[in-house]
């Protein structure tokens, strides 16, 4: 497929194109998701191989001056090759979401929820072979400015829960953001069960959650939250 330009390059249809296969990084089935893994593998090998080009035509036409330099064909068409190979791959297809409203009718919100999905679901997966913590907290920050219903709620809703159900990783804190978002009664029970529930760090982190949703007005900094945290392990003495 010729990836054009213009409005009609971001449809439905070339994001699946692009990025369908990475729905198998988040498959139940082992063999799924090797074969997804190496696809990836491979979409990035070709990323390097095209930064490489791309940072090669630069050296090379350095000494024609900025403008002339960017003009240049060789270099223009190296640069190009390095974004459309980027579009293929993770996480750096999921780069350039809109901002605001726009995100709910944005073509790539499925696989933006994707990218979350699986750091939720395989975290030490999407660690060896896609950690990227800005953009970890860039989408959620984002999926929480943006108004959402149905199938996108509940997948967030669902990506709470996952969250909170696990030992705490980098910029889980940001999932607060979400679940005030999506705040409803199906997200608050299964927060309450995950709050009473035998896990410490279930108990912990879906407990700090709904404390916050009963109080919308206190911020979601890092002194809270370690506030909350040394409160609850004072509780365990």
């Amino acid at each position: 497929m010729t990836e054009a330009a213009g409005p009609d390059a971001d449809d439905a249809c070339a994001w699946a194109e692009r990025l369908g296969w990475a729905f198998g990084l988040v498959a139940e089935d082992p063999a799924a998701r090797g074969a997804a893994l190496a696809h990836l593998t491979e979409a990035q090998r070709k990323v390097t191989e095209a930064l490489n080009q791309s940072n090669k035509m630069w050296w090379l036409t350095r000494h024609l001056g900025t403008d002339e330099q960017y003009r240049e064909p060789a270099f223009r068409q190296a640069r190009q090759r390095h974004r459309q190979v980027q579009r293929r791959s993770l996480p750096d297809g999921v780069w350039n979401a809109p901002l605001g409203a726009n995100l709910a009718t944005w073509p790539g919100l499925p696989y933006a929820l994707l990218f979350l999905e699986w750091e939720a679901r395989y975290p030490l997966e999407w660690t060896q072979y896609a950690k990227e913590w800005g953009t970890k907290e860039s989408l959620i920050r984002q999926m929480a400015r943006a108004p959402h219903q149905g199938v996108t709620m509940a997948k967030l809703t669902d990506l709470v829960e996952l969250v909170v159900n696990r030992p705490y990783r980098c910029k889980d804190r940001e999932y607060v953001r979400v679940a005030r978002a999506v705040d409803s009664a199906d997200l608050r029970g299964r927060l309450g069960r995950a709050a009473h529930s035998d896990s410490p760090w279930a108990r912990c982190h879906a407990g700090y959650v709904l404390w916050l949703l009963d109080r919308p007005d206190l911020p979601n900094t890092r002194r809270v939250w370690q506030t909350w945290v040394a409160g609850e392990a004072a509780s365990l003495l």
